[in-house]
């Protein structure tokens, strides 16, 4: 049983991870294209270490337990860099002149004037 679960974490994370991947391809601007690469690459990689944790936990025992301890931390380092990173990005094309295609309002254009 615990084995589905894990094989199971470990589908939807390749699933999220793969269509970040089809996101970053074929998405028109560079905005919508981080957009959709950071949420489904976070929330893909989430489930794999889920399972990688659930798989330590599983196991038992003195490496095992660093394993899934590594995870977590990996984890949590993750959901703090990722959408950090990925406002860095969009911040920056910005500032370089690269506007988006689909905005309607533009709210940090406005704050400098």
């Amino acid at each position: 049983m615990l084995t589905i679960v894990i094989y199971l974490f470990l589908a939807i994370g390749v699933i999220f991870n793969a269509l970040g991947s089809i996101a970053l391809l074929r998405f028109p601007d560079v905005y919508i294209r981080l957009h959709g690469a950071t949420k489904c690459t976070t929330f893909g990689s989430i489930f794999i270490a889920l399972a990688v944790i659930v798989y330590g936990i599983a196991k038992g025992g003195g490496e095992y337990w660093t394993l899934s301890m590594h995870a977590a931390i990996a984890l949590i380092c993750l959901l703090l860099t990722n959408p950090t990173g990925a406002h860095a990005i969009a911040r920056a094309a910005h500032k370089s002149g690269t506007l988006p295609k689909f905005a309607v309002v533009d709210k940090l254009e406005e704050s400098r004037r």
